[in-house]
């Protein structure tokens, strides 16, 4: 298998893990950084990430032309990822999810932050974009690439972007870290709903989100992550 042919499966086998997870159900979408091309990336047709196979992936350039569509239908959203890469060019993988445990921090005051050590990297500042604030009314879609650009400003440096009334745009250095944070942003979004119903929160430090990003993207624990994950989702 070429090195190119094994980040083609590891992208299906991401599509198969979020799905698993509930992290996405019949939307949301993952794509990776072409190794070789930094200037272009793939992603699904549009698909329910469940059901993605090899043949479902599409080449695109950062301006999210298809180089070979060959009939199949594209999703709405790839501004998200093309104007992700472009602005960022340590990023090899996105993943925009609508997770359920998220949204409600998309749409009120309280801040999402870590509280897990095992969610650590999801950053200890998440920012909150509002497609309406300058595109105006919409069906909250990032449908062109000014409207991802916009979003991936928000985004800056950070590797969570939570999207008023919609989901998220998770990043990372891998594709197993972006995995990863993901599954581990919807986890901490739940238990930080419950424990503020009990009290005061004590969250993590800055200090403690450095450390535990460390330990939680490190070999050892994202391998040994990633092959729970993907033998839990039966691939």
């Amino acid at each position: 298998m070429s090195d190119l042919d094994a980040h083609l499966a590891d992208l299906v086998v991401a599509n198969r893990i979020l799905a698993h997870e509930r992290v996405v159900d019949a939307f949301g979408h993952v794509s990776i950084r072409h190794p070789q091309r930094p200037d272009r990336f793939f992603l699904s047709g549009a698909r329910a990430p469940e059901l993605v196979s090899r043949a479902d992936l599409i080449e695109y350039d950062l301006e999210c032309n298809p180089i070979d569509q060959n009939g199949r239908a594209m999703y709405a959203e790839r501004p998200i990822h093309g104007a992700i890469y472009r602005a960022r060019p340590d990023v090899m993988a996105v993943i925009h999810n609508h997770a359920y445990e998220v949204i409600p921090f998309t749409v009120t005051k309280v801040p999402l932050r870590p509280l897990l050590h095992t969610a650590g990297a999801i950053g200890a500042r998440i920012p909150v974009w509002d497609i309406r604030s300058k595109f105006g009314t919409t069906d909250l879609l990032v449908r062109t690439l000014e409207q991802g650009r916009d979003l991936a400003d928000c985004l800056a440096q950070n590797t969570v972007t939570l999207m008023r009334g919609h989901g998220c745009a998770v990043v990372g250095h891998t594709l197993k870290a972006a995995v990863s944070t993901a599954i581990y942003l919807m986890v901490n979004a739940r238990l930080q709903s419950e424990a503020m119903r009990l009290g005061e929160v004590t969250f993590l430090s800055d200090e403690e989100v450095s450390e535990t990003t460390k330990m939680a993207t490190s070999p050892l624990g994202i391998d040994r992550a990633w092959e729970y994950w993907a033998r839990r989702s039966g691939v």
